[in-house]
C-alpha cells in the first residue's frame, strides 16, 4: 500500500487563482464532474488520475471540490485538533437503513421461532467477528480451522489462534459490560483480554504505551512510515478526553454509528498500546454500537466486511489523515462495510428462519425429541458421515456440558446419531443409516 499524496493546499490555490477557477462553475460539464466526485468523494490522489474535462488542472478542480465540501462540514475538537467529516446522501440512506433494521424491529416471520435461535446466531457471529479481526492483525489461520477450535472449544495450537480466541472472550465480555461507560480501565481491560499471551513482552497487556519507539508502517519497507502516533506523554488526557467524547450524549447531537466510526478511528490515531490498537478500536466501535441499542450488531461480523477490503481500509485512514483531519473517508468506508455486513445478516436470519420452520416441522414428525435436538440434527444432517463432540454443541448452543451430552445421547438411544468412542472420547456422526431411520419415521407420520 502507498501512502496516499498529500492534497495541494487548496485555500491557497482558490486565492491565487480565483479569477480563473470561479470561471470553471458556469461550466456544465466542469460543473457536472465536481459534482460527481464530490458525490463519490473522491481523494486527491485519486483526483490527479482522472481523465479531467478540457484539461483543466487538478488543482483547480480540488479547489473547487474542497470549497463546496466545506460548506457541509459537521466539526469537533479532540485535544487542539479540528476534525471534521460529511454525510454523504448515500450515508444518511445507510443510516437510515442501520437505524430501522439495527435498532428498530427487524420483520420476522415468527419472533417465537426467532427468539431460540438466537443465541446461536450471536455465537456464531462472535467467532466470526473475533476471526476476521485477529486475520486483520496477522492471525495465519483458516476460517474454517479457526471455527472449528472456538466451536471444540480446544485449546490454541499457536499464536494466530491464541489471538482468536482472545478476540471471542473479548467480544463476549463486552456483551456482557455493554451498559458500562467508557473509561481508562475498561479499555485497559479489552486490550489486555485481546493481547493476552500473545505479545512478546506480557508486561505490555493492560498498559498503555510508555515509550515513543512506534510508528505505524509498511512491516514489509520499514521505511514507509504511514503514521506518527501522538508522544507517550500525551496519552493520559488523549484518553481521558476520548471518554469524555464516548460517554457525553448532551453536546451537538452525532450519530451513534457515525459516533462509534469516530471512536474507532481515534483509537488507531492515538495508537495508545504498544500491540492491539486496531482489534481494541473494533471492539470499541463494537461496545459503543450495543451500548447504544443497536441489537443487530450483536450478529453482524463486521470485520469480515473489513477484511475483504482491507487496503481500503487502510486507505480510509490515510485519506483521512492527509486531507486536513477529513473523517468522511473513514466514515464512507465503515458505513459501506456495515451496510454490507447487515444485508448479508438480514438475509442470513430470514434463510436460518426457514431452516428453523424446519426443525419444528421435525419435531411433529418424530417421536420425544426436543426443538434443539432437532435443531442439532438438521445441523448434522448436512454434515453426513463428519464427526462432532459434545463440547462442540455446548459451545454453539450456550448450553451446559451435561445438556449437551444428554441431548446426544437421547439422539443416539432413538439411533437418529452414531456414537463413536475414540480414547475414551465420544464423538458424533450422522451417518446413512441414521438418515434411513429419520426419513422411516418421517414417512409413516405423514
Amino acid at each position: 500500500m502507498n501512502i496516499p499524496e498529500k492534497p495541494e493546499n487548496w485555500q491557497k490555490t482558490l486565492n491565487e487563482h480565483k479569477e480563473d477557477i470561479f470561471k470553471l462553475i458556469s461550466d456544465k460539464e466542469v460543473f457536472k464532474f465536481i459534482l460527481e466526485c464530490n458525490n463519490d468523494y473522491v481523494a486527491w490522489d485519486k483526483l490527479r488520475r482522472l481523465p479531467i474535462p478540457k484539461e483543466i488542472k487538478p488543482e483547480y478542480i480540488w479547489a473547487l471540490m474542497k470549497l463546496f465540501r466545506s460548506e457541509k462540514y459537521y466539526s469537533f475538537n479532540f485535544n487542539g485538533l479540528k476534525f471534521k467529516y460529511s454525510l454523504l446522501p448515500n450515508t444518511l440512506r445507510k443510516l437510515h437503513f442501520l437505524d430501522k433494521e439495527a435498532a428498530g424491529n427487524l420483520q420476522i416471520d415468527d419472533r417465537v421461532i426467532y427468539k431460540q435461535g438466537q443465541e446461536r446466531y450471536i455465537i456464531s457471529s462472535l467467532m466470526e467477528e473475533a476471526i476476521a479481526s485477529s486475520q486483520l492483525e496477522g492471525a495465519a489461520t483458516t476460517r474454517k480451522v479457526a471455527k472449528e477450535m472456538l466451536r471444540q472449544n480446544r485449546k490454541p495450537r499457536n499464536h494466530s489462534e491464541m489471538m482468536i480466541l482472545n478476540g471471542y472472550r473479548t467480544l463476549k465480555m463486552i456483551l456482557e459490560k455493554k451498559n458500562e461507560k467508557l473509561s481508562k480501565e475498561f479499555l485497559l481491560d479489552i486490550q489486555k483480554s485481546i493481547t493476552s499471551d500473545t505479545l512478546r513482552n506480557k508486561e505490555d497487556e493492560g498498559k498503555f504505551r510508555d515509550n515513543d519507539d512506534i510508528v505505524v508502517g509498511d512491516v514489509l519497507e520499514m521505511e514507509k512510515i504511514f503514521h506518527t502516533p501522538p508522544k507517550k506523554d500525551e496519552i493520559p488526557y488523549l484518553i481521558d478526553e476520548l471518554c469524555n467524547f464516548a460517554n457525553n450524549d448532551d453536546g451537538e447531537f452525532i450519530h451513534p454509528v457515525i459516533k462509534a466510526i469516530i471512536l474507532h478511528f481515534l483509537i488507531g490515531f492515538i495508537h495508545p498500546f504498544n500491540d492491539g490498537n486496531g482489534r481494541t478500536a473494533r471492539a470499541v466501535f463494537y461496545w459503543y454500537v450495543i451500548s447504544r441499542g443497536y441489537w443487530l450488531f450483536e450478529y453482524t461480523p463486521i470485520s469480515r466486511k473489513i477484511l475483504s477490503s482491507r487496503v481500503n481500509y487502510g486507505l480510509a485512514y490515510l485519506h483521512s489523515e492527509v486531507d486536513e483531519n477529513d473523517l468522511t473517508y473513514f466514515i464512507e468506508f465503515n458505513i459501506k462495510a456495515i451496510h454490507e455486513a447487515l444485508l448479508d445478516m438480514t438475509d442470513y436470519i430470514k434463510r436460518k428462519q426457514k431452516e428453523q420452520i424446519d426443525v419444528n416441522r421435525m419435531v411433529t414428525e418424530l417421536k420425544d425429541i426436543s426443538i434443539r435436538q432437532a435443531a442439532i440434527l438438521k445441523e448434522l444432517m448436512q454434515s453426513l458421515n463428519k464427526y462432532f463432540t459434545i463440547k462442540e454443541f455446548q459451545e454453539t448452543y450456550h448450553i451446559a456440558y451435561e445438556t449437551a451430552r444428554t441431548d446426544l445421547m437421547e439422539l443416539v438411544n432413538k439411533k437418529y446419531l452414531t456414537l463413536k468412542i475414540d480414547k475414551r472420547k465420544f464423538l458424533f456422526i450422522f451417518t446413512k443409516e441414521n438418515q434411513d431411520k429419520i426419513n422411516s419415521e418421517i414417512n409413516s407420520s405423514q
